[in-house]
């Protein structure tokens, strides 16, 4: 997402050295995300069903936002016998490049019916800004 003012958000390459594996074994999900830019803040909005407040990890370090949420499964795999299997649990990961225009102080997040928010406040200096003109005599 880039617009006139220095306001960007990416997502990061998987190939990227900021990658990381996964030491914990099952599936990992890239989660649905929407970004949306506003006058005060980007808000990035992720469907992660089944998750829990206590289960989500956000990171921001060096302009690099990193989502993780845990999400344990429904069934004991080993003791389950699925008849029929479609739905799939487990992590969710992703990643993404934050620009400079970011107040990593103010970055807070909350979820709700499995729907992660996470509030981007933008910096006062990129915030756009109406100039008074004043009438010289």
């Amino acid at each position: 997402m880039t617009n006139g003012t220095t306001m960007e958000l990416s997502r990061k390459r998987e190939n990227s050295p900021a990658h990381a594996e996964h030491t914990r074994g099952g599936r990992v999900y890239s989660p649905s995300v929407d970004i949306v830019e506003l006058e005060n803040e980007l808000l990035l909005v992720a469907d992660v069903p089944g998750a829990r407040a206590d289960q989500v990890d956000i990171n921001y370090e060096r302009g690099l936002l990193t989502l993780h949420v845990r999400v344990e499964p429904r069934q004991p795999e080993p003791e389950t016998e699925f008849l029929y299997r479609e739905y799939g649990v487990g992590d969710y990961h992703r990643c993404f490049e934050v620009g400079e225009g970011i107040d990593a102080r103010k970055i807070d997040a909350e979820l709700k019916d499995g729907v992660l928010t996470v509030h981007l406040p933008k910096a006062e200096a990129v915030k756009p800004r109406k100039i008074q003109v004043k009438a010289n005599s």
